[in-house]
Order: C-alpha cells, then structure tokens, then sequence
C-alpha cells in the first residue's frame, strides 16, 4: 500500500496537521481506536492566548516557571505568538469558546497562570476543539481515515523513514509506504494504574523511537494531574476533575476535612502535597469541595463533572468528592526542532508524542491544546516546503519486511510498554547522578 503522507493519530494535533499539508496529496490517518476516543476530546479547562503584546511576558514567565525553567525558550516563544493565528483557525472552523456579555472572547485563569488568558467552552473545550476540526477534516477529499488500524512499526531505511506496518480492523499486518511519515500517536497513560488518558494510548511511537535509535527528549518527564475522580476499579479511565475548578475556588481537605495545601499551586508541588498528605493519613485519596463555588457557575462552567461526581453518588456541591493525583501528561518524547522534525529523515512528530521543550519539566496548564496545534501546522508548512522544493525520498517501492518478528504481537507490546519504563527509569537515574556530582 502507498499513500503520499501518513499520520499516525486523530487527535487535534494529527488532524490539525492534516488540514494544512498541499491539497493534492494523498493523506492517510490511522488511528488505533475510533477518533473520538482521543486525549484531545477529554480536555476540560481550556486553551492557553495571547490576548494581547503586554501579556506576553508574563506568559512567558508563567510557562517558563511551571516548567522549572528548563523549557526551550525559542519553543515557548514561538507558541505563545502562534496563539492568535491557531484561534483563528478555530473560530473559522466554528469552535465556539466562552463570550462575555459584549461578546467578546471570555477568558479564564488556571493555577500558576497570573492573568485570565484560558479560552474555553464549558468544561468540555477539547471536544468542541476536535470535534469541528473533524468536521473540516472529513470535508477534505485528499484525507482517508481509518479506524481501529494500528501502527506495529515503523519502516526505515539508512536513517530515513520510509512508512509503517501497521494492523488492520481485521487483524491482518500489512505495509503503508509513504513520503512523509507523522507521528501523533498521543501519550503513555495506558501503563499506568491512575491515568487519565484512554487505556490505548500507551506511547508506540516512543517505543519505535527506541526500537529504532530516534532521539528522545525528558522522557522521564510525566506530569502528574493533582486531582482526579478516585475510583477503586483498575480498568476506569481516571476522570479529571479541571484545574479550573481550583481556579474557581474548590478546596482540598484531608481525612479530618481539614485543609492542608494552596490549591493554585503548580502541578507537580501540589501533586507532592497531597501524595504525603495521602501517607500521613494512610487514605488511598483526599477530598475536593466546590462549596466556594457558586452553583450557577457550576452548572455554566462544569455541567459534566458536576454530572459525573452525581452519576458516582456525590451531590456536589453539597458533598465533597474523593480525587486522586493521576498520570495525566508526557512533557517528554521524541525529540523534535520548532518544525517538528525528529532525528529521522522524513519523519515528524506532533503533540504529546513529541518532545520540542516548551513544558520543560511540568506542562502549565491548558498550554497543551495549543502546543498541539502550533507545532503541527508548523510541521505541515515544513512538509509543504519539502514537496515544494523537490525533495524526493530515496526510499524504494518495496521492501525486504521480517514478518516473523510481529508473529506475537502480545509479546511484541509488552516489549515496547518495558522499554518506555525502563528508559524512564533509566533517564531519572542519569538525572540524579548529575544533581549529585553538581553538589559535590
């Protein structure tokens, strides 16, 4: 099989990217579930702007600092001026962010955010995000999406990625050649037991970067979300209950219903809290009230976790709700330049899958949508300018394939989901053995 370029994912970054590559090229999505079972949909608070130049700074500032000002400036300033052009975009695709009574755009704040910069559409902004830029995917006769296809590997030849193999809905392995190969595969959530990513997203891009010598970047970076619906059930989806909600005034208590943190902290310090809040008390969770508050801003602003909690038996407000910290994030991944390409020749890499430094150590909140989008339209145009410019591959039209190696796929995965623990491990160590030596 043989398509012009491949994308590897339907969430908002792969689907992004598609709509702004040459029209006259054959554009084939894969997705391993269907598209809207993507961690694009499950975003609730919303999605970081630029409202005007004199934020900017303190943009800049409020990333830099919720990433421990390990982030790559040039990636952080090239995504905040991004911002108004990827809005843009949206409007016209007819995402209908939050408007004041003026009609004006509304905006939100989160934790660790100075100012009300978040765009959002009630507690559901990466659905009404995703679900219009399907919308205009499925109006476009150059994109074909498939569903339940999975992709196993990728195929390449003298560092320059040539396709994948990949497993059809019906189960048979097969081929895809392809000039240009994009990875938005999504995160790793799936290997983990608190996770608020879908089960399925267990980071096989990264894997394959592993398998196959692609440069990485802070994978041992993963970003803890402070608080989710605690559930005792393993196989549940962990339900994230927004940082906006904090931002509106929720507050944390332990087992005596006594607070014992800032809510408003960054994630990873606020995570920290209530991990040892959680050991102190020798409880498997704490306790999140959203008395403070008010009820017709919670039935405006959260209609669907206030619906969750009471579909779970809590009568919020009333009632306070168990949350526990979940992986919800991968600041880490395959490593990227500011046009999303990757160590490989002809091979890309968007959203949570890739890493181009602009979280550093701990994403600031509601920066992933953006981050998202900014970069992969940024891969798309850096494409564009390939095919313009009469790059063609060197790859061949057919290859030499060892099928055997996918004959235990079972194997073939638990295999990949090791490799990605094992490198984060591996990758933590390295960071404690410098801090260490940097201290003596």
């Amino acid at each position: 099989m043989k398509t012009d370029i491949i994308i590897v994912g339907s969430g908002c970054a792969g689907m992004y990217c598609a709509l702004h590559l040459p029209k006259d090229k054959n554009i084939l999505i894969v997705t391993k579930d269907i598209v809207e079972h993507s961690d694009s949909y499950l975003a609730q608070g919303g999605m970081c702007m630029l409202k005007n130049e004199d934020d900017f700074d303190s943009y800049f500032y409020d990333t830099m600092k919720a990433g421990h000002f390990e982030n790559d400036t040039a990636a952080v300033e090239t995504m905040i001026k991004s911002s108004p052009d990827v809005v843009k975009d949206l409007l016209s695709y007819g995402v209908d962010f939050a408007r004041d009574e003026d009609g004006n755009l509304a905006f939100t704040k989160e934790g660790a955010h100075a100012r009300n910069r978040i765009l959002y559409h009630k507690d559901i902004t990466g659905k009404e995000i995703t679900s219009h830029i399907y919308e205009e995917v499925k109006k476009q006769p150059n994109i074909v999406i498939k569903e339940h296809w999975t992709m196993v590997d990728i195929i390449c030849s003298q560092n320059e990625c040539c396709g994948i193999v990949v497993q059809k809905d019906n189960g048979k392995l097969d081929s895809i050649l392809a000039d240009y190969t994009v990875l938005a595969s999504g995160g790793i959530g799936g290997i983990y037991r608190y996770s608020t990513n879908y089960r399925h997203l267990t980071g096989d891009a990264v894997a394959l970067a592993i398998r196959h010598g692609v440069e990485l970047k802070d994978i041992d970076y993963v970003q803890i979300h402070p608080t989710t619906f605690y559930s005792e059930k393993e196989e549940d989806r962990s339900f994230l209950i927004s940082e906006s909600v904090r931002g509106e005034g929720a507050q944390l208590f332990d087992k005596n219903r006594q607070r014992f943190t800032d809510e408003l902290l960054p994630r990873d310090i606020l995570t920290h809290n209530i991990k040892k809040q959680m050991k102190k008390d020798g409880t498997s969770h704490v306790w999140l009230s959203m008395r403070p508050i008010e009820q017709e801003q919670l039935d405006l602003h959260f209609p669907n976790i206030v619906k969750h909690c009471k579909e779970h038996g809590y009568n919020v407000p009333k009632e306070m709700i168990p949350v526990v910290p979940a992986q919800h994030y991968f600041m880490g991944g395959i490593k990227v330049n500011l046009q999303s390409k990757t160590s490989m020749e002809r091979l890309y890499a968007v959203g949570e899958t890739a890493c181009n430094g602009v979280h550093g150590r701990n994403r600031l909140a509601s920066n992933s949508l953006l981050e998202s989008m900014v970069f992969a339209k940024r891969a798309a145009k850096d494409i564009a300018e390939e095919i313009q410019q009469g790059k063609n591959p060197k790859h061949q039209d057919t290859y030499q394939i060892d099928w055997k190696q996918y004959e235990d796929l079972s194997r073939w995965n638990r295999e990949n989901r090791q490799f990605i623990l094992d490198k984060i491990e591996e990758n933590k160590n390295e960071r404690m053995t410098d801090r260490e030596e940097k201290d003596v």
